[in-house]
């Protein structure tokens, strides 16, 4: 709650517990299901200090993919609303699933992205920005004023949801590095891609959403996965 131990909030997928997470946990060295740091798991040619500057950043967030970005909550809000909140939508909102993931190149990051159709996808990502768009306090002048200059559109999509990438606009990616140079980003796919090949789900299905608080330190915590059971 406002004042409390988390500071913002957001909705985002995470995996279930399973190889996946623990190799995101391993990797970002924060497992947001416990709450702590935990030691790198190694990599071969990647050492754990050289891995510690390669994922800085996304290694505050643990490995998820953005439905709802973070946002403080409303004047009069709490977090029992916000939870309340996921689940009255996780209730009427079906899985949804796309052929697979991906090990890929955005930017100047690695990430996951989608195989295959997504709009499903990014139809429920969407859906969620809308319904949970009340609990959103507004963001102040000096707040929009930090984020620097931006196109007329990215500014809109701001003003009205509170972030840029959503709506038409959205695609659903989890981050694995920070932005790196060519060299080291090639370097760091060759690592990953034979690493993660088992791991990596297809189909890809959504059936939860996860609520995650940030803490005082910038850490993400999951605060609970909410199955969607909704009709189809």
């Amino acid at each position: 709650m406002q004042g409390g131990r988390y500071r913002r909030y957001a909705i985002y997928w995470t995996p279930a517990p399973g190889p996946l997470a623990r190799f995101g946990a391993g990797w970002l060295g924060w497992d947001p299901a416990a709450g702590q740091s935990i030691q790198r798991a190694g990599m071969p040619g990647i050492s754990q200090d050289r891995l510690a500057v390669l994922t800085e950043g996304p290694d505050r967030y643990g490995l998820h993919a953005t439905l709802k970005a973070p946002f403080c909550l409303a004047p009069g809000a709490s977090e029992s609303d916000a939870r309340a909140a996921l689940e009255a939508f996780a209730a009427r909102t079906a899985p949804v699933q796309a052929d697979g993931l991906a090990l890929a190149r955005m930017g100047r990051f690695l990430c996951l992205q989608l195989d295959g159709d997504e709009r499903a996808v990014s139809a429920l990502a969407a859906d969620a920005v809308h319904a949970l768009d009340p609990l959103r306090a507004p963001l102040t002048e000096a707040e929009m004023a930090r984020r620097g200059r931006m196109t007329p559109e990215a500014e809109a999509l701001i003003r009205r949801w509170g972030y840029p990438h959503v709506m038409e606009r959205y695609r659903f990616h989890v981050t694995l590095t920070a932005r790196l140079e060519d060299s080291a980003r090639e370097e760091v796919r060759a690592a990953l891609a034979p690493f993660l090949a088992p791991l990596l789900p297809r189909p890809f299905r959504i059936d939860a959403l996860s609520l995650m608080g940030e803490d005082r330190a910038g850490r993400f915590h999951l605060l609970g996965r909410v199955p969607l059971t909704g009709a189809a």
